[in-house]
């Protein structure tokens, strides 16, 4: 018998998968492994920060997969963020978990995975061409407030506008009801309730009378479409039968909807989140779901990830001092410094001051790139920015907004997809550096940063990672073309990875969630700040001490927090004085003065 007329040994191919299996297992902690080993039915993961959730949740989908107890085509887990997203089918490449070809893992965010199934029935069981999607509100939002003679105060106004729309469309109250709905809840919307009610009218009428959706109506009409449309329901149900959910202490009630219609009665749904981790109520988000998993599934498994495997035992104590009664969190790491807290004289001296200490971890050899400022409010990243301007610190101001979908970034992909092309049909070529800095320099690049603003730093910025991207990978790979790069883009906005940037990030503490550095500075804790002026209740004043937990949690090692009494110099003589945060009083932290 010649050797490809073999037949295979079923029990050598058991053997072989169980042996796949168990190595998928093998570098796991008990609690991740129980994850790993609860493969159906529905389970609930509370998973404290750093405990290595995304570790445990895709070695649970690569051990099903493995074990040939689930088709990856019939998994489809679910993230709020592109970047998860890719974090999530980047972990899965790694374990073999099947997320290319026809029969593959789907890890998406909920709008891109209900936008394709809308754009996908829309045609078949409503009729016409699908709707356009609107990228922004703001256009529409400023001519339905003209309409309705409703002045919106520049751009903070439109933006506002925006928010409570869409607060009122994720917990799903129409314009009529919005007045009463924001009362109930304590909103405070810049134009009066009943005024910011006629702008939403307006808007949902221009949108409809121009074929337009919003992000929130992608969810609402898809669930729509399942829940109503028999034959779409028993065809999204064939696909997908094994959900997993991420960050589901952020689940608002439009996307647990949408994530009902999709489940129809079925329960072979693993959602993993962290109560201690809820900062978004504010957008219609709530725990509820989570916290409430064991009462919608009585027979739901249980399990709880406490290994924080990102800070040193110093951090993981302050972040455990910060919740009510004591986290939970055990630190994994070798002990580290202790974090410190310093008062300095106003916000020109803290912001100098931790411009300052940037340079001195700086010097001992923390890259920029691991040191973060985080603030509770976007606007307050200017002072650093000067101080870090004039202490010649590079820095970069990161926001919502995906790298990958920057205009700048777009044109620079399709102009190297363009050059390689052209490289493939040349006799000769330079190096990818020289190359790739020679398609950069023709959208306008420079070695150094120009004045200009905050749009010219961050194309600056943004043109500056693509290059040292382009040194990092011909320094791994001499012989790497621009074909090679220009696929390695190509993957990495598939998968959400921005390129790293040489310089200290600057953003708020929003914004901060789900990342992590060596180093974090979290300044402004000041009451008003934080906690913000505006949380009233005793349910804001806690998501602002979750807020601030979230910040601490972010640290690997050097943490630093501060406040200043005063605004400006002498403001404090002037009766002007600011009290330190209130959530300090509750840790235990060495403390010192600055000056």
């Amino acid at each position: 018998m010649r050797q490809d007329e073999r037949v295979a040994d079923p029990v050598q191919e058991t053997d072989t998968v169980q042996e796949s299996c168990d190595a998928l297992l093998a570098g796991l902690d008990p609690e991740q492994r129980e994850v790993a080993l609860a493969t159906r039915g529905p389970v609930c993961v509370l998973a404290g920060a750093g405990t290595g959730k995304t570790r445990a949740i895709t070695h649970r989908i690569a051990y099903a997969v493995g074990s040939g107890l689930v088709n990856p085509a019939h998994v489809l887990a679910l993230t709020f963020t592109v970047r998860a997203a890719g974090e999530l089918r980047g972990r899965l490449r790694q374990l073999g978990a099947g997320v290319s070809g026809t029969e593959r893992v789907r890890a998406s965010t909920f709008h891109a995975a209900a936008l394709r199934q809308l754009n996908y029935f829309w045609p078949r069981v409503i009729g016409g061409r699908p709707p356009g999607l609107l990228d922004s509100k703001l256009g529409l939002i400023r001519e339905a407030a003209k309409q309705a003679g409703v002045r919106l105060d520049g751009g903070a106004g439109l933006s506002d506008a925006a928010g409570e729309i869409e607060w009122a469309k994720t917990i799903q109250v129409r314009a009529d009801g919005y007045a009463g709905a924001a009362a109930r809840a304590g909103r405070s919307p810049a134009a009066e309730a009943e005024k910011m009610a006629a702008v939403f009218a307006g808007y949902e009428r221009l949108r409809r009378e121009r074929h337009l959706i919003d992000f929130e109506s992608v969810l609402e009409l898809t669930a729509a479409i399942v829940l109503e449309h028999r034959e779409a329901a028993e065809q999204v149900r064939g696909t997908f039968r094994y959900f997993v959910v991420d960050e589901y202490q952020d689940v608002n009630p439009l996307q647990k909807l949408l994530l009902d219609a999709w489940l129809g009665e079925r329960d072979d749904l693993c959602v993993v989140g962290d109560p201690q981790q809820v900062i978004y109520s504010f957008t219609g988000a709530t725990p509820a779901y989570l916290t409430g998993f064991t009462a919608e599934f009585p027979g739901a498994t249980m399990v709880r990830l406490v290994r924080d495997y990102r800070s040193t035992p110093q951090v993981v104590a302050l972040a455990n001092q910060l919740i009510p009664g004591g986290g939970a969190l055990i630190a994994q790491r070798p002990a580290g410094p202790a974090p410190v807290l310093t008062e300095f004289a106003d916000d020109a001296d803290e912001a100098a001051g931790l411009a300052v200490q940037i340079r001195v971890l700086l010097a001992a050899g923390v890259p920029a790139r691991e040191i973060a400022v985080l603030v509770r409010i976007n606007a307050d990243t200017e002072r650093f920015e000067r101080a870090l301007d004039e202490a010649g610190v590079p820095y970069l101001v990161r926001g919502a907004e995906r790298f990958y979908e920057r205009p700048v970034v777009r044109q620079v992909l399709v102009l190297l997809r363009g050059a390689a092309r052209g490289e493939a049909a040349g006799d000769g070529r330079d190096p990818l550096p020289a190359s790739v800095r020679h398609v950069l320099t023709g959208v306008g690049f420079a070695g150094a940063p120009s004045a200009g603003g905050v749009a010219a730093r961050e194309r600056w910025e943004s043109l500056a990672a693509i290059a040292q991207l382009a040194d990092d990978m011909h320094a791994a790979r001499p012989d790497a073309t621009l074909s090679d790069f220009s696929a390695e883009l190509t993957l990495r906005a598939e998968l959400g990875h921005a390129p790293a940037v040489e310089g200290v990030t600057l953003t708020s503490m929003h914004a901060a969630k789900g990342l992590e550095w060596d180093a974090v500075f979290l300044p402004g804790l000041v009451e008003g700040l934080m906690p913000i002026v505006h949380a009233r209740t005793a349910e804001a004043l806690e998501e602002e001490r979750r807020l601030l937990y979230v910040a601490v949690t972010r640290a690997r090692q050097h943490l630093y927090l501060s406040w200043s009494p005063a605004r400006t110099p002498g403001s404090r003589n002037r009766g002007a004085g600011r009290q330190r945060s209130r959530f300090l009083d509750d840790v235990r932290i060495g403390r010192r003065a600055h000056g």
